[in-house]
């Protein structure tokens, strides 16, 4: 099959032509699906803060580190199973790309069902962990039981997508996307703003519109000549599942460890009562906006490493690298001006109250000068992982876990709620050092270790 061929039915090969180009060409729909995804979750905030109150916003908001500590983990094993399949198809090695991909289906179904039943279990006993207020802790159970009970749908796109971009496609991730926010967006004013349903309504409205995304992308998916499967491709050793948990668990595990030290920090939060948890929560949907930017240019980056990684193409990742790195640090430019010189206004936009729009004004400035640290951390850490060496970066998670947790503990007792902020700094910053140190140790060698020492004598 033809490049030319592969741009026009979506896919994209990213071992021939110019870097920048193609990661470009890449990167505007993976960024618009990205940005999309981040506003219909922010309007779907912003109609429960202003539709149903700042107590439904601290539950929903609540909700946050939990959700990434379940879906966070799903998403790290589908993101390391792709880079095997990104790897397989850039060697171009069909058959097996055939066989990881199957067993990537078969634990992909292991995997929704077991998390699923899991997280509704155990919903309630984390919530106690994260010291959840009285006042909120109904609205988190019946938001985070429904959300959590269709957690399978959730699952299935993460997993589609992950194949499609190993494929080089981000035209069909942006379709999805965009129907399915249209169908979000109406759907969450009609059942919290005219049904008055509560925070039901906004978990209802999500899981409607993923079976969406799920449907479109499942689709596109079945149009790819190189996965036709048939039932041998299913029949596969163990040693294709360990391939496959050998890379996916560590990034899983990252995301979770990472997600754990979040929780820590939402439960000191917690402790100092609704006022807090509401600002937190507003604070988290304002990083997370902020940082997309940047977390889409390594999403692009772990597309286009894996697929290099696996033609042997190891000076066209150090190219890509310039280009990603180019647009973490234009993202940091733009979005974290507006942290620094805009909080009140940012506050304003999703909070009611004056006591936790002040709290806002704490702690987006002080993220906003170092938000730098995470943009780059982004773009370093994909490509280590896209280059299928997960550890360092698994180690970094635990890094982050431990420094989110001593600064939270030691300091917002003594400063108050910028602890948070620095809490989020700290992790940063000592995630991205050992991440350096990693993408240092993986790449090196493959560009300059087998270069030969020339020796003229006289």
């Amino acid at each position: 099959m033809s490049a030319k061929t592969n741009a026009k039915s979506g896919q994209r090969d990213f071992t021939k032509g110019s870097p920048v180009k193609l990661i470009l060409a890449f990167y505007w729909p993976l960024l618009l699906t990205s940005m999309l995804q981040q506003v219909y979750n922010f309007v779907d905030t912003l109609i429960v803060g202003k539709g149903l109150g700042d107590n439904a916003l601290a539950a929903v908001g609540n909700m946050g580190s939990i959700f990434f500590l379940i879906v966070g983990f799903s998403f790290g094993l589908a993101n390391g199973f792709s880079v095997l399949v990104a790897q397989s198809y850039g060697a171009k090695d069909i058959e097996q790309l055939r066989h990881r991909l199957a067993a990537t289906i078969v634990l992909g179904v292991i995997l929704a069902i077991s998390l699923s039943v899991m997280s509704v279990v155990f919903l309630p006993a984390l919530l106690n962990f994260m010291q959840t207020d009285p006042l909120i802790i109904g609205d988190s159970l019946k938001y985070g039981y429904i959300l959590f009970g269709g957690l399978s749908i959730g699952i299935c796109y993460n997993i589609a997508g992950s194949i499609l971009r190993a494929f080089g496609d981000s035209q069909t991730p942006l379709r999805a996307i965009i129907v399915s926010s249209i169908v979000n967006l109406f759907l969450d004013s009609l059942l919290i703003l005219v049904l008055k349903t509560g925070v039901e309504g906004a978990a209802i409205a999500t899981l409607v519109a993923q079976v969406i995304s799920v449907l479109i992308c499942i689709n596109r998916l079945k149009a790819i000549p190189e996965i036709k499967m048939q039932r041998e491709h299913f029949r596969n050793s163990i040693k294709v599942y360990l391939e496959l948990l050998k890379n996916g668990l560590p990034m899983a595990f990252m995301n979770s460890i990472t997600a754990v030290g979040c929780m820590v920090v939402q439960g000191f939060v917690n402790s100092y009562g609704v006022v807090y948890t509401a600002a937190y929560a507003a604070c988290g949907k304002y990083n997370n906006l902020f940082m997309n930017p940047a977390a889409t240019a390594g999403s692009a980056m772990t597309s286009y490493t894996s697929q290099n990684y696996g033609a042997g193409e190891y000076g066209r990742i150090k190219e890509g690298l310039k280009v990603c790195m180019g647009i973490s640090v234009v993202s940091y430019i733009l979005l974290g001006s507006l942290m620094v010189f805009f909080p009140a206004q940012l506050g304003g936009f999703l909070l009611s109250g004056k006591d936790q729009i002040d709290l806002v004004c704490q702690y987006l400035p002080r993220c906003g000068v170092m938000i730098i640290a995470v943009d780059v951390l982004f773009v370093v850490r994909a490509t280590v992982q896209g280059m299928g060496k997960p550890m360092l970066p698994m180690i970094s998670g635990i890094l982050e876990m431990v420094l989110r947790t001593f600064t939270v503990s030691f300091f917002i007792g003594r400063i108050g709620f910028p602890a948070t902020a620095y809490a989020e700094i700290s992790a940063w910053v000592g995630a991205l050092i050992v991440n350096v140190v990693a993408l240092y140790l993986a790449l090196y060698p493959l560009l300059y270790g087998k270069r030969k020492i020339v020796i003229t004598r006289c």
